[in-house]
């Protein structure tokens, strides 16, 4: 049975969060997508804070898609401060965002982020991301059956 995945959406952008989200619907995937419209916003849910704290409402995510430019707490401060938490350091993290200014990027990929996407213009471009999203990273997830074979 497949258990779906998780994913964490971080951007305040209503229009981008919900074509991301009808993309995702209309590849037929079994993905979750939780949002959080920022930074501090997404501390908590990761950290279980309330009102984030139910786990069964509130899954870890397998992978946080974010936006740079998110209100309280940036994408990068964002970034960074997962990377400096041993629980969340192998998070996936797709950034997701519409800038494509280099310095940006390479901030990102210093806080070795998985992947630096640009928001794309269209539906069907959202799309295309999604498919490419699902495949490569959602794809090769391990079931908890493997999960639990795979503990020594």
């Amino acid at each position: 049975m497949d258990r779906g995945s998780n994913i964490l959406l971080v951007d305040d952008n209503d229009d981008d969060a919900f074509f991301l989200e009808k993309a995702f619907r209309t590849l037929g995937s079994n993905t979750h997508i939780f949002r959080c419209i920022d930074g501090r916003e997404a501390q908590q849910y990761l950290l279980g804070e309330p009102p984030f704290a139910d786990r069964g409402f509130f899954p870890l995510p397998d992978i946080m898609v974010l936006d740079l430019k998110i209100p309280h707490v940036s994408g990068l401060e964002l970034l960074k401060w997962i990377r400096e938490h041993p629980e969340f350091r192998s998070l996936i993290v797709i950034v997701f965002t519409s800038s494509s200014q280099q310095h940006e990027i390479d901030a990102a990929y210093g806080l070795q982020v998985n992947c630096y996407l640009t928001k794309p213009a269209s539906l069907t471009e959202t799309t295309e991301l999604a498919r490419a999203i699902n495949r490569c990273w959602l794809g090769h997830l391990p079931s908890p059956l493997e999960l639990d074979r795979l503990r020594f």
